[in-house]
């Protein structure tokens, strides 16, 4: 094969390796680039291009993570990953796990680990790559990787995301939600939520969003019961949508702009936290998006006037 066919047989891989490292879908995207560039400039051609280019992506995508994290504890508000709505990146024989793997939860969770522990973790736990790979991609040995590793998953153990197995069980779930959502049913949305659910959303300042977190099924349900019949009655719409490998949904107002995207964890048939993306930085790479301040003066106009 060409140097182009190969690079594009493996692009999906890449940016699938880039995405969960750095949880930016431009940023990954810019990373598999820049792959690219240095894999059309080298003079020679490596023995495994897999492993080289899984190398390259992830050293770019480790100095990209450690100018992000100042960015990031400088964040307003919960910072989640940019929405993802399909994984490029393909393994029917390990679709549950990879999907749980770019979850909401997963990625938030590994913001807990250094960019090194990061990038072992994801290069070990999620494509199995063998341990002289990833010392080569991290430019440590393996000895040190598998320390990297056992300190990966002591952070990650605790707080490790679960998911109901069943797609077709979260899907019609999800569908329950959405609809109750529309309908304004408090009491049917109450029935889904576990009993200590979380709403938390992520505007980063540029986008309305809660001062803190909702927590508690009666909490979470008599205000997303409240405040979404208003959003219907100004023209904005919902497409149900798998989010980041869960169930979720797009927003957009009137003129089909998108204002944000909403994911839900399910486990033992109940949702267990309902999170929103609605800083307008992070939805660009979905299509034009809205104006969610204007949105919100609208609602908050037709409430005063009870129309």
């Amino acid at each position: 094969m060409s140097k182009v066919e190969e690079f594009e047989e493996l692009r999906p891989l890449l940016f699938s390796i880039a995405y969960r490292i750095l949880g930016s879908v431009s940023e990954a995207e810019d990373a598999v680039q820049e792959a690219w560039l240095r894999f059309d400039g080298s003079a020679t051609r490596p023995t495994s291009t897999k492993a080289y280019l899984s190398a390259v992506v992830t050293r770019i995508s480790i100095d990209v993570l450690r100018s992000a994290r100042v960015r990031r504890e400088e964040y307003v508000g919960p910072w989640f990953p940019e929405p993802l709505l399909s994984d490029p990146y393909q393994d029917p024989e390990r679709s549950v796990e990879l999907a749980d793997s770019v979850s909401m939860a997963a990625l938030v969770l590994l913001e807990r680990l250094s960019p090194l522990e990061r990038a072992v973790f994801v290069l070990r736990e999620v494509f199995a790559f063998g341990f002289d790979d990833i010392a080569a991609a991290v430019g440590r040995s393996e000895a040190a990787c598998r320390q990297l590793l056992v300190r990966a998953r002591r952070h990650m153990q605790d707080g490790r995301p679960r998911f109901a197995a069943d797609r077709e069980d979260r899907e019609e779930l999800a569908t329950r939600f959405f609809d109750a959502l529309k309908n304004g049913d408090v009491g049917g949305l109450q029935n889904l939520l576990a009993a200590d659910v979380q709403l938390v959303g992520d505007g980063g300042g540029k986008a309305p969003q809660l001062a803190r977190a909702v927590t508690g099924a009666e909490n979470v349900a008599r205000l997303l019961g409240t405040v979404f019949p208003w959003l219907i009655r100004i023209d904005v719409t919902f497409e149900l949508h798998e989010v980041n490998g869960q169930p979720g949904a797009i927003f957009r107002d009137r003129d089909g702009r998108i204002l944000q995207t909403m994911t839900l964890d399910v486990l033992d048939g109940r949702i267990q936290t309902v999170r929103a993306v609605l800083n307008p930085d992070k939805l660009g790479h979905l299509g034009p998006v809205g104006d969610a301040w204007a949105v919100d003066r609208e609602v908050k106009k037709a409430r005063r006037q009870g129309n």
